[in-house]
């Protein structure tokens, strides 16, 4: 084989590792482009979408506070039968048993403290250690209403059945999945048709979508806060409160990034 052959040899297969060199580095960037959304030319959008709902559960909490002497067994026993009480009336509301849960039980020692001499230093001598004269219970009990036809009953009765404190009354959704699922398409529709009109506006096609982000904004409970002397049904048997659950709004926020073509 004559030199000159060699050489239009060499020159071939130079041209073609660069070719193939060419191809492989145009056929990286198109792949890379294909999976770094960064590279692209893109805009985003964002909007909210809402569910108006009404409650369909009620929680609140109430308590019973019990005062004592050292006899630990006679004041649990009186704390006992408050509670007790308390609860066979909600069950006799037809409140099912697994919607009332205990959340809190203390007991506490309360202490005297004697009056102690002081010297001329202002020092405190021969001072005996404070000394136990009694013990205080304080159990917390949390209940769900489904029935919201026994809530004003389920209030006052569980004070005139023994317990001195109500509270922390508030209403929510039992399945939330649903309202939200309600609120995120509304979100996510109006992100598209927002999307659209900048399209529009800005003379340019939308391209696939490349990512979706979402923020979660959930209702604001209600809240009621009620102690037997201060809405006037403890002991003497008052009216029932009137209680109204309202309506909550469920907001979901969604972020779209588009392709521009």
């Amino acid at each position: 084989m004559s030199d000159k052959i060699k050489n239009y040899l060499n020159i071939a297969i130079i041209v073609a590792i660069l070719a193939v060199g060419s191809s492989a580095i145009v056929y990286a960037n198109a792949f890379r482009t294909s999976i770094k959304p960064d590279s692209y030319r893109s805009f985003s959008v964002s909007a909210e979408g809402k569910s108006v709902s009404i409650p369909d559960v009620a929680f609140f909490t109430f308590g019973v506070v019990t005062e004592g002497g050292i006899d630990i067994a006679k004041l649990q026993e009186e704390n006992t039968e408050k509670i007790n009480k308390a609860i066979a009336f909600l069950k006799s509301l037809k409140v099912d048993q697994k919607d009332i849960k205990t959340e809190n039980y203390n007991l506490s020692p309360r202490y005297e403290y004697a009056s102690c001499p002081r010297n001329t230093f202002g020092e405190s001598v021969s001072c005996p250690p404070p000394k136990i004269v009694g013990y205080t219970i304080n159990q917390t009990i949390a209940v769900k209403i489904r029935n919201f036809e026994n809530i004003g009953s389920a209030l006052s009765g569980v004070v005139t059945n023994g317990a001195n404190s109500v509270s922390s009354l508030n209403f929510q959704i039992d399945d939330p999945v649903k309202v939200q699922n309600e609120a995120r398409e509304e979100a996510i529709k109006r992100a598209k048709e927002k999307a659209r009109s900048i399209a529009r506006a800005g003379d340019f096609r939308l391209g696939r979508l490349i990512s979706i982000e979402e923020g979660f904004g959930g209702p604001v409970p209600m809240r009621f806060e009620a102690k037997a002397l201060d809405v006037g049904f403890g002991s003497g048997g008052g009216e029932e409160p009137q209680i109204e659950p309202g309506s909550q709004e469920t907001r979901v926020s969604v972020t779209l990034r588009y392709e521009i073509k």
